[in-house]
Formats: structure tokens, C-alpha cells, sequence
């Protein structure tokens, strides 16, 4: 039976920096690493998306944070098709991801800047994020490949947001597709009422890993600006939905990483907070139902989500609750 991690999509947001989630004293770089790392066992890496990682940076993260604690890293936006603007380029080089040797520099920088993390075990997966443009078809097929290739040996997760990916007569072909390169899909939940809805199919790709991203259920997520597409508050009955859909994902994989995408002021914590709360408590009651084991499945019970690493807080400083606010200043981001 695999473990569930839960966290969120970002440490560093400036809505979350300005909510009042992080207590006085520990505002800073590290204080901000080490309070949440005292509350969540995963983190999904954003910035990576619009800035070359940096070594330096990675080792920082592994030094800050307790053994156990893991970084979802995504993918920088040259390397999944996306636009990328140029003064995100090392060197003066172009943003062109169609120049080889453009992107051979770029792909040993990423893998240069991560390698830290990857080096101490803290590497919990790298995300490839892919465009709504990245459609099935040979030229994907290709890119898949190639990324495959340059990857060899690490974690990974794929998110497509074309919903053809997932369509009832593709999706088995797309999960040949990524099972074949031992990539992990991503289970997204978002509304489901507009023509770029991605379904919240669940399928494994991958025993190591099963990842699903919550983008929240804004109707604004096609046309509206970055903070009205994800300002969403989940109830609980929305995260009730998920709990069965994660604990099959826990009896197929080693791991699961469960990550909170509404970045709006405190709205992914406090979401991830609750989705420990309830994960645990269905384990509770599944054991107090049934004590020798989950009726009618093999291991030893309902997976439970894991609780962040044990670490020992900074002198003077002693973990403090999370705090609700109604800030919702701009998320900067592609989601």
C-alpha cells in the first residue's frame, strides 16, 4: 500500500506571503522552507517553470528541509513547448525550443539545478506540464520520447490539458504511451463545463508514482485573469469526492502526491490541511469498520496521508497554527 503525500503548488507565492500564513519571525527565505516543511511532506517547485533552477538553490531546499521531505520540481517552460520569454534564457540564448543546440545548453542547465535535490533524495518527481495545444498525435509522440531519453532515471509526472489525452477511445493509448516510458499521469481536478475541461480520470502509469494536481473550479480558468482562475475555496464535499480515487491510487503505487494548485492567498494550505484531516479520518474510520484490513482488498488497510517529516524547529521559534485570511492578491503563473 502506497503512502499519500498532500501539500501545495508553491511555498513562495506572493498571495500566500501576504495572507498571514507564515508567523512573524519566520518571513524570511529559510524560515518560510522550514515553517512549511513542518506541516507538509511535498512541495511542487513553480518557479522552475519561469527561471532556470539553480544549484544553489537546490541545495539550500535539501539543507531546510527534514529527511523524508520531497520537492515536485516542473518542468521550465522551453522544455514543455510553452512561450518562454528570453530574458528567462541563460546566456542571451533564444527562447527557440526548435534549436537543438538551444535546447541541449537548457536541458544540462535544468538538469545541473536540480541535481542537489535529486542527490539527496529529496527529488519526489519532475512535472512536465504540457500546453492545451499538445494534442496526440506522431509530433507528440516524438516529444514524449525525446523527453524520455534526457530523463533517464528520474521521476516523472505528466500533465496533458487537452482533454483528447483522456477521451473514453484515446485514453488507453495514452496510457500505453506514458507506461511505456515510466511516466506517471496526473489526475486533475477543474471544472468540467467548458470546452478545455480535462476529466478526472485517475489512471496509473507508473508503480512508483500517481500524482493529482487540484486547479480548482473556477469558471474563469479559460478566460479570466491568473487570480480569477484560481480563487477557489474546497469544500469538503469536493475533496470527499477524491478520497476513494486516491486510496485506489495508494493500492497501485508506492506513492502519491496530492498537490493544491488554487493559489490564492491561503486557499491551497488550507485546502491541503483539510485533505490531510479528511484522508485521516477515513482511515480511522476504515480501521474501527474493519481492523484485520480493508474488506475485500489485500494489505493492511486504508493508506493513510503521511504527516511532514519530524524536524526540529529553529531555536526560539515553535510552530504555530496556520491562519485563514481573505488576501487574494495575483498569483503569477501558468497553473
Amino acid at each position: 500500500m502506497g503512502e499519500i503525500l498532500v501539500g501545495t503548488c508553491s511555498w513562495t507565492d506572493r498571495a500566500l506571503v501576504g495572507s498571514g500564513w507564515y508567523p512573524v519571525g519566520r518571513r524570511d527565505a529559510e524560515g518560510r522552507l522550514r515553517h512549511y516543511a513542518e506541516r507538509f511532506p511535498v512541495v511542487e517547485v513553480d518557479a522552475s517553470y519561469y527561471a532556470l533552477p539553480g544549484e544553489r538553490n537546490s541545495l539550500l531546499w535539501a539543507e531546510r528541509t527534514p529527511d523524508g521531505f520531497v520537492f515536485d520540481v516542473k518542468a521550465f517552460s522551453l522544455l514543455t513547448g510553452h512561450p518562454t520569454r528570453e530574458s528567462a534564457m541563460p546566456d542571451g540564448l533564444p527562447a527557440d525550443h526548435r534549436d537543438p543546440a538551444v535546447l541541449d545548453e537548457v536541458w544540462d542547465r535544468f538538469r545541473a539545478g536540480i541535481e542537489p535535490l535529486r542527490r539527496t533524495g529529496r527529488l519526489g518527481s519532475v512535472l512536465f506540464q504540457f500546453p492545451p495545444w499538445f494534442r496526440p498525435g506522431e509530433r507528440a509522440e516524438s516529444f514524449l520520447r525525446e523527453c524520455a531519453e534526457r530523463t533517464d532515471g528520474w521521476p516523472l509526472a505528466v500533465e496533458f490539458r487537452h482533454p483528447s489525452w483522456w477521451e473514453p477511445d484515446r485514453a488507453t493509448a495514452t496510457c500505453s504511451l506514458l507506461a511505456r516510458y515510466g511516466m506517471a499521469a496526473v489526475a486533475v481536478d477543474m471544472i468540467q463545463t467548458l470546452p478545455s475541461s480535462v476529466p478526472p480520470v485517475t489512471p496509473v502509469t507508473s508503480p512508483r508514482l500517481s500524482v493529482v494536481r487540484f486547479h480548482g473550479r473556477s469558471s474563469a480558468w479559460g478566460t479570466g485573469s491568473k487570480e480569477d482562475r484560481f480563487r477557489w475555496e474546497y469544500g469538503e464535499d469536493e475533496l470527499a469526492e477524491w478520497l476513494p480515487r486516491v486510496r485506489r491510487l495508494a493500492e497501485r503505487t508506492e506513492q502519491v502526491h496530492v498537490l493544491f494548485n488554487n493559489c490564492c492567498g491561503d486557499a491551497a494550505v488550507r485546502a491541503a490541511e483539510r485533505m490531510t484531516r479528511l484522508l485521516d479520518g477515513d482511515a480511522q474510520a476504515a480501521d474501527r469498520a474493519d481492523p484485520g484490513g480493508l474488506e475485500g482488498l489485500e494489505g493492511p488497510g486504508v493508506p493513510r496521508a503521511r504527516s511532514a517529516p519530524a524536524s526540529t524547529p529553529s531555536p526560539g521559534r515553535r510552530p504555530t497554527p496556520a491562519r485563514s485570511s481573505s488576501s487574494s492578491r495575483s498569483r503569477r503563473g501558468a497553473g
